[in-house]
């Protein structure tokens, strides 16, 4: 989880391609990645929300 202090909670491509690298790394290791939630100023999005992860 982290926040877009510009309010808007929209995903990155620099969020996206760090959760692949953050779930690829832990897979191995027995670690489970459930989600990843980005909070803004206008809501929040879910990337196993949006089918990104």
């Amino acid at each position: 989880m982290h926040n877009h202090p510009s309010g808007d909670p929209t995903p990155s491509q620099a969020d996206i391609q760090m959760t692949k690298a953050i779930v690829d790394i832990a897979k191995p290791l027995g670690i489970a990645v459930h989600d990843h939630i980005i909070v803004g100023k206008n809501g929040h999005t879910s990337f196993k929300g949006m089918r990104l992860m």
